[in-house]
């Protein structure tokens, strides 16, 4: 038995030894027919062309509203109307309001706008204070409201040393009452009260005072 072992073992060596003396077949390819390729690298194909982007269509900006039309003007205004002449003035007389000499000339109450006309006229007897006097004449008014007029003030009674004097000037006739101002700031205003003057002034230094003026004339 030892001696076949030995044989077999024998045939087997001789057996390999003649297979290693023989030369290597190529490897079979993957693909029957292909050529064996080393693994190199290679370009990569071209990515694909982006598709053009279209242009871009910008919206048109809103327009601003077209200007209103403009309205044609007429060519010619029509005339302004022709301011009245002013009432012609009455005659001269003579007064004495608080001590003072006044010379007025009343404009007769016919010849006033009617919503002015029961400014005109003389109106005294008044008295801001127990001190002070005083007196209005309102001698005519224009269609306008422009009044002409004298202030007239002074001492109440001989013992007081208050200097008196005759303001002329004008004054404005608005919402039914008639208003002017002195050369320091002193402001006044009159309003009608039934058949008199209900008078009032303020001073530069917010001080007010109030008086019924009565109609003399």
């Amino acid at each position: 038995m030892y001696r076949f072992l030995a044989i077999a073992l024998l045939v087997t060596v001789a057996s390999a030894a003649a297979f290693a003396q023989q030369p290597l077949a190529p490897p079979t390819p993957l693909y029957p027919g292909a050529a064996p390729r080393s693994i190199e690298p290679e370009p990569l194909p071209p990515l694909p062309s982006s598709p053009a982007t279209p242009p871009m269509v910008s919206s048109p900006a809103p327009s601003a509203p077209p200007p209103p039309t403009p309205v044609p003007l007429p060519a010619t205004l029509p005339p302004a109307p022709a301011a009245s002449a002013p009432a012609p003035a009455g005659p001269a007389t003579q007064r004495v309001f608080c001590d003072q000499p006044v010379t007025i000339r009343l404009t007769d109450r016919a010849a006033i706008p009617d919503p002015y006309r029961q400014f005109i006229g003389i109106w005294s007897d008044a008295a801001w204070n127990p001190q002070l006097c005083a007196a209005l004449v309102v001698e005519s008014v224009q269609p306008d409201g422009t009044a002409s007029i004298l202030y007239v003030f002074g001492p109440m009674g001989s013992n007081t040393r208050r200097p008196g004097g005759v303001l002329h000037g004008t004054g404005v006739i608005r919402d039914g009452e008639l208003r002017f101002q002195n050369s320091d700031g002193t402001q006044f205003a009159f309003r009608p009260l039934y058949a008199d003057l209900d008078g009032r002034f303020t001073t530069p230094q917010g001080q007010s005072y109030q008086a019924v003026f009565k109609k003399t004339l």
